[in-house]
């Protein structure tokens, strides 16, 4: 993946395409970041592969939401082809994974313009099957003093893509993957924004599968 965000300013907040499949809680925290004046971006369309909290939060919010179950369609690459269909409709400019559970194929011309969270340090516990509490569970079950989460951009290998932003915090004593993972999402609000202020600046540039930082 060689696609990289424009080192330019921007008049008008970037457009993003939000995919999620459960609650919508970090949905819910990049609406509040808008809403601050803290998030250069605006939610443009979000896509849910499945009826969850997430579609009614959106609808909520006044947001164009749309619901495309993977098993409504013939095979991968339709589903995939639809998925990109509703974010060229929405003109994104950047998408974003929260909690999507569904696989997507992204085309070529969305490569560098995605972008994941996941619940730990990549690239250790990720991977397939490796999603929400299969990932705290396995930190734990190895020993880990330290965990956290990682923003990277997407490809089409799971969890595999240049990292943008990562945040620790301390494994402790006596935790639960219930516990765990309440620290971790603290982290995972003030990552994900930093990540798409980040792009919305144009301060991300892609060499290979490394993704440097460029200073203000």
């Amino acid at each position: 993946m060689s696609e990289m965000s424009d080192r330019k300013s921007r008049s008008k907040p970037i457009r993003l395409g939000v995919l999620l499949s459960g609650g919508g809680r970090t949905l819910l925290n990049m609406l509040e970041g808008i809403k601050a004046g803290e998030l250069p971006a605006e939610v443009a369309v979000v896509i849910a592969s499945r009826q969850c909290k997430g579609v009614e939060r959106a609808a909520d919010a006044a947001l164009a939401v749309h619901v495309v179950p993977y098993k409504d369609m013939p095979d991968s690459a339709a589903y995939s082809a639809k998925l990109a269909e509703l974010l060229d409709d929405a003109a994104v400019d950047l998408v974003c994974l929260a909690g999507f559970l569904s696989f997507w194929e992204i085309p070529d011309r969305y490569l560098g313009r995605v972008m994941n969270i996941h619940p730990a340090l990549l690239p250790r516990f990720g991977g397939t099957g490796m999603y929400g509490h299969h990932v705290h569970e396995a930190v734990l079950a190895a020993g880990c003093k330290v965990s956290g989460c990682t923003v990277h951009f997407v490809n089409n290998e799971y969890d595999a893509g240049p990292i943008v932003v990562q945040k620790a915090v301390p494994v402790l004593e006596g935790d639960t993957p219930d516990t765990l993972a309440a620290r971790i999402f603290e982290q995972e609000c003030l990552a994900y924004p930093e990540a798409i202020s980040l792009f919305a600046e144009g301060r991300l540039k892609i060499e290979g599968n490394i993704c440097h930082v460029l200073p203000a």
